[in-house]
Formats: structure tokens, sequence, C-alpha cells
């Protein structure tokens, strides 16, 4: 029997690393090779796949945003690909659901397809989909009212009080994360971030910055009627003027 298969991964060499692997397995047929969400979401609608191999951090969307997009006329079975904190693995084991962690092993590859093929000949997977939908948005609410951050650093995973975040700057596809007098290189977007934070007191200056306002020492203001953020340690930040009504309104200032 043949399982169609789509693989997402907005990196070349893992999106081809995963394809080259399924080349043991040709029960696996690939009919989409996806690099963002919006090709990965017009391919699974249009292929209806058995089994999405997907990427759950993409450059322009969130994995999870993508198979809420989705209308298939059945719903995939999910291979996850990430580098996910613990909270959300232990969700993907309790629906039976597969992960591979990078960077992942021929034999662990070869485990997630064994995974797969029980997954598919039970066919109740899509039931099991939807569940995973509902717990992830679930665990989703509960990490917004935490107080702290979970950042993945090399093979650690390194716990953040959100009270002591400084400011977050975009820097190309992640973004940099400023504590006391350490920064955390996190491969999120600054969209992603706010909505993690949850917490009004961070707030976004502009395209590329996010600040902590319990760390403002002073607005500086322009004869050009600009508007510069000193931070406590001296740091200078622009905001921009699509931002700064919004900026203004939260410290109540006119």
């Amino acid at each position: 029997m043949k399982y169609k298969t789509i693989v997402i991964d907005d990196e070349l060499l893992a999106r081809q690393r995963v394809l080259d692997l399924l080349k043991e397995y040709p029960e696996f047929e690939i009919v989409g090779k996806c690099r963002n969400g919006e090709e990965s979401i017009a391919a699974i609608d249009r292929q209806g796949p058995d089994v999405v191999f997907l990427d759950i951090q993409l450059k322009d969307m969130d994995g999870f945003d993508i198979l809420k997009s989705i209308n298939p006329k059945k719903f995939p079975l999910v291979v996850f690909i990430t580098a996910y904190d613990h909270y959300a693995i232990e969700a993907f084991n309790a629906f039976a659901i597969d992960f591979l962690l990078k960077p992942f092993r021929n034999d662990r590859f070869a485990e997630s397809i064994r995974k797969l093929k029980f997954n598919l000949e039970a066919n109740d997977y899509e039931e099991k989909f939807k569940k995973l939908l509902s717990q992830f948005h679930n665990m989703v609410e509960v990490q917004h009212t935490t107080s702290r951050l979970f950042v993945r650093q090399g093979n650690k995973t390194i716990m953040v009080e959100m009270d002591n975040i400084k400011y977050i700057i975009a820097s190309g596809y992640y973004c940099e994360i400023y504590v006391e007098d350490k920064k955390y290189v996190l491969r999120e977007s600054l969209k992603s971030m706010l909505e993690k934070l949850n917490d009004p007191k961070f707030i976004r200056i502009h395209r590329s910055t996010i600040i902590n306002t319990d760390f403002i020492l002073e607005l500086v203001h322009s004869e050009f009627n600009e508007i510069d953020v000193r931070m406590k340690n001296q740091k200078l930040f622009r905001v921009s003027k699509s931002y700064r009504k919004d900026f203004l309104d939260n410290l109540g200032v006119k």
C-alpha cells in the first residue's frame, strides 16, 4: 500500500535529509516538498496526504498554524520535526503522534516509520489529530499564564524568568532575547514571541524590537518629532511611527 507523503521544512538540507531517508521506504510516496507555510497549506489541501513530516518552526509560519489552516478531505498523520520543549513532546506522545528532535539519527527515523505504520494501519489518526490541536491550544493557554519562558540553546533547555527580559531584537529569522548580561538566540518571530509573553509590559516599538517597559529609563524626543527609548542600561531604541501611538497609549503618555 502507498501512503501519500509531504515533507515540510524551510531548511533545504534538513528537508533533503528526510527525503533521502524516505527512499528506504518506498511505500511512502512523496507528493510534496514544501519550504514555507503558504506552500504547505496549498499542498496539503490539494494532495490530501496520509503523512506529513512537519518542521514546527518555519520562517513564515508556525507549524501548528499550518495544521489549523488546512482543509483537506482527510486529516494527515503528522510527524513533527522539532526542537520544542518537553511540554509539547509529552503531548505528542500522549496521542501517539511522533516527533523527531533535531538532530536525529537514522535509527530514530526508522522508529518513527514504525510508529507511522502502526497508526496508519489502526486508521484512527484523524481523531488523534483533532485531539492534538485541542491539546496544543490548551498548552499555549497554560504557557501564557506562566511567568517563565523555556528557551532551547544547543542541547540544553534554559528557563528564563519573563520579568528579567529587558528587550528582544529580531535578527534575520531569529530573535535575540536579552536578559541581564546574557543573550539567548531563538528561532522565533517577534509576533510569536509577543504571543508567548502575553503581558502588556512587553510592547513592540519597531518591526525589529520588543521592549519590557519595566526597564525604560526615559523617552527622548527629537526636533523632528521622533521618539527614542533609553533603557536603564543606556541602550537606545527608535520608536517607529507605525507603533508610536500604541506605545504611548500603553505608557499613558500624551
